[in-house]
């Protein structure tokens, strides 16, 4: 969101500062034209007023010369081209000489002007990129007619510059202002979106299994923080929910067991009158026995939920290897090879007691489909941030739809519903592993089999890297 959000607030402030830039920049250029105009206005008002007392084409008098002087200077001082043209165009005196009125363009217009009894309109606005020139006419007026027009025409390259100089200090605040707009978007999309980044992190904590994470409502847009409030009160009641359906298993699991023990001490009493090998009470135990075992693994699922997980700095190949041996003469009665592999000690944050029993079960789990003449390796190893120890089987493995489910609670591969077990021995595994913050994935195995995958934290959850 943040990369949505602060490139729309930066488009919007440079949008602000230039159309508040732009028109400034504008005046400034219009200011600096208007100055060089008047100028010339004043320069043609003087040489119209020396071109009064100049009366014929053939008057060769001390005026004529005394302004010919004047505009030769004028042109060599400022290097602005500037004439006297009789209404005919003639030259009553102009520099440098031979120098003609322009016969189209914007000379052309301001001459035509002058004719007509009026100075030239201001010329359109010349920008810093344009190389044009500027054209000043004024009539000469003498008793009530126009005799004669001053002309001139003006280089604009210093007044471009001075253009140019004069935006300078424009650009340089346009510039700084953007930066302190860039700053401040930068705060505000921090602001408004560090209650969306503490809700996001509190409902991933929530849904990783973190009930007790909440956020503070004191922060951000008043419409963030309500909202920050009701995900407050939503965590509230799913937490309650979940511990009221904790509750309910935990105790229906042991109000149940009492009378099922009972009833399975009738059955085995009931099973003395009855001829050995019934096979009637054979499955009434069995399903007895199978309803206890239920029962317990409810019961665990529960407590594994609910008790927070005791995190130490745990050597990781110590307990896979502590579980190997363990199970090895188990899996030797039913001709499985039970191997470890991988390094002899590695160390990683976890639960010593969680992860002992997660492993029987994965174990217990491999060893059970494994056929005999295969076998189950543990291998442990280092990557990166976390622990991996890999149980791989030689079993038949299960299929792409059954490893989506696989570990979910009551969840039984169908080819497999004749060996026994309640399905929540992997429900029980992941929700020991995740009070600790490791992992339980599930993946095919090669050529055949499953590879189950639990991975433990290096570093300590929530603290300093080692």
């Amino acid at each position: 969101m943040r990369t949505r959000l602060l490139p729309l607030l930066i488009i919007l402030l440079a949008g602000v500062l230039l159309a508040l830039g732009f028109p400034l920049a504008a005046s400034q250029a219009a200011a600096e034209q208007q100055r060089v105009v008047v100028d010339r206005i004043d320069d043609t008002a003087r040489f119209a007023a020396l071109a009064q007392f100049v009366t014929e084409p053939s008057d060769a008098s001390e005026r004529r010369a005394t302004l010919r002087d004047e505009l030769d200077r004028y042109q060599e001082l400022y290097g602005i081209r500037a004439g006297v043209f009789y209404r005919d165009g003639r030259a009553m005196a102009s520099a440098p000489g031979g120098w003609r009125v322009p016969d189209e363009g914007e000379g052309a217009r301001a001459f035509a002007e002058a004719l007509a009894g009026r100075r030239s309109h201001d010329p359109g606005q010349v920008w810093p990129w344009q190389r044009a020139r500027i054209a000043v006419a004024s009539p000469v007026i003498r008793d009530g007619d126009v005799a004669a027009v001053v002309f001139t025409d003006s280089p604009t390259g210093q007044m471009r510059s001075r253009i140019v100089r004069s935006w300078l200090p424009i650009a340089a605040g346009e510039a700084a202002a953007m930066l302190l707009a860039v700053g401040a978007a930068l705060r505000l999309t921090g602001w408004v979106l560090r209650p969306v980044r503490t809700l996001d992190r509190a409902a991933h904590e929530i849904a990783t299994g973190e009930m007790k994470s909440r956020v503070a409502a004191s922060g951000g847009p008043p419409e963030l923080r309500r909202l920050a409030r009701s995900f407050n009160e939503m965590a509230d009641n799913v937490e309650e929910v979940l511990e009221q359906q904790r509750a309910f298993v935990a105790d229906a699991s042991h109000q149940l067991r009492n009378p099922l023990s009972a009833l399975l001490l009738r059955i085995e009493l009931l099973g003395l009158e009855l001829p050995e090998g019934n096979e009637e009470f054979a499955s009434v135990q069995a399903e007895g026995k199978r309803l206890a075992r239920v029962l317990d693994d409810l019961l665990d699922l529960a407590l594994a939920e609910h008790a927070a997980a005791d995190l130490r700095l745990t050597d990781v190949a110590e307990v896979a290897a502590e579980r190997v041996e363990a199970w090895r003469p188990v899996a030797e009665r039913k001709g499985v090879t039970l191997a470890s592999a991988g390094q002899s000690a590695v160390t990683g944050w976890a639960d010593p007691v969680a992860l002992s029993s997660a492993l029987d079960a994965v174990v217990d789990n491999a060893v059970k489909f494994t056929p005999e003449g295969e076998g189950v390796t543990v291998t442990v190893a280092p990557e990166g941030e976390w622990v991996t120890v890999t149980v791989a089987d030689g079993g038949p493995g299960l299929s792409d739809s059954e490893l989506e489910r696989v570990g979910d609670r009551f969840w039984r591969s169908g080819r497999h519903q004749n060996v026994s077990g309640s399905g929540l021995g992997l429900s029980i595994t992941r929700a020991l592993l995740s009070a600790g913050g490791a992992g339980l994935a599930f993946a095919r195995g090669e050529p055949h089999g499953l590879r189950v995958v639990i991975t433990v934290p290096r570093n300590e959850p929530g603290g300093a890297a080692d």
